[in-house]
């Protein structure tokens, strides 16, 4: 394994700082120098929101811009060195499965119960195995189960039930469950979101996207597809992230602005995959205020309402309607 000498910043409590462009807290990584010699100005670095500020300050980018410094260091050059791989660590599956339930509390569940009902909402949450935390009052957790049943990981998230958009003011509320945990120098290696589906439906084509809300509401929708999330805009792109799609018909579905990235992607998924096909409707069809808000395919899907979407408005407008259709058993007919 090839390990470079700079890096960004593993995460842990508190290493995020305010970004210098956006001047937004805690969503800022630095880039640190593995061999401890070089401290980097707290402006190289890379925010975590990579739509609407996009700012990336690299190393490669100070030393260009300060060659005096780079005069000083000449003695040293930037290089890489080969290590043994870490094992990769994993939550105890039962953590994982203590966490499905008390819905109730979750506002992304109670936004998709809008959406699209109750019994729909639990279906999708049950299928992607999608959690509870206690964090900040019911937050969902987003558990990356690997393609053999293993819990790499379980990011958790905060939703606005009303609008089913994260919360981010003012701050971004994001955790990952093992620094919830207090699991120190947990290796944490991710894999796709759904990895676990593959191997329920080997036959099925598979579609990708980059946020972990847009495979359930894309699954919602086109169910004969298995979608997976990559968990951000750069996300699970490495080779041994890939290799679980061998052999396996992919379509790439990237949110608004993130189309030059993933084009970059394609080449590598290429020489895995059967097929890949790459959809820019998105980008076809979008506005340019749509675009400045990098809106992804959840966003354009929800945006026709559904007789169910009538329905639970209607509800909600009325709740003795609810009532009436508990005590009838009425069931929705969409034609």
């Amino acid at each position: 394994m090839t390990e470079y000498r700079f890096t960004l910043q593993k995460y842990k409590r508190g290493s995020k700082l305010t970004c210098p462009k956006c001047g937004r807290k805690k969503c800022f990584v630095k880039y640190v120098d593995t061999e401890g010699q070089i401290v980097f100005p707290d402006y190289v670095g890379r925010c975590d929101h990579e739509h609407s500020c996009q700012y990336h300050y690299k190393p490669s980018d100070y030393f260009k811009d300060n060659p005096i410094e780079m005069e000083e260091r000449k003695s040293w050059k930037p290089q890489t060195k080969v290590v043994q791989p870490k094992p990769t660590d994993y939550i105890d599956s039962n953590i994982m499965r203590r966490s499905l339930t008390n819905y109730d509390k979750n506002p992304l569940f109670s936004f998709f119960t809008g959406m699209f009902g109750k019994k729909e909402a639990s279906r999708l949450f049950q299928l992607y195995h999608v959690g509870t935390s206690k964090k900040w009052g019911g937050s969902t957790v987003f558990w990356q189960i690997d393609r053999q049943g293993r819990v790499r990981a379980g990011k958790i998230m905060l939703y606005n039930p009303a609008t089913g958009h994260r919360v981010k003011e003012p701050k971004s509320y994001v955790s990952w469950v093992h620094t919830e945990l207090g699991l120190e120098h947990f290796n944490m290696k991710q894999c796709l979101f759904g990895e676990h589906l593959l191997a329920d439906y080997p036959t099925k084509a598979v579609a990708i996207v980059e946020s972990e809300k847009s495979a359930l509401v894309a699954s919602h929708f086109m169910p004969d597809f298995v979608w997976l999330a990559t968990g951000g805009i750069h996300g699970c792109f490495k080779v041994d992230n890939i290799g679980v799609l061998k052999n396996r018909a992919v379509i790439f579905c990237p949110d608004l602005g993130a189309k030059k990235i993933w084009l970059e992607k394609v080449k590598l998924l290429s020489s895995v995959c059967s097929k890949v096909v790459f959809s820019d409707k998105l980008e076809q069809c979008a506005t340019n205020e749509q675009r400045e808000k990098g809106l992804d395919i959840a966003d354009f899907l929800l945006m026709t309402d559904t007789p169910m979407m009538t329905l639970q408005k209607m509800i909600k407008r009325c709740p003795s309607l609810q009532t009436l259709v508990d005590q009838f058993q009425l069931e929705l007919v969409e034609q």
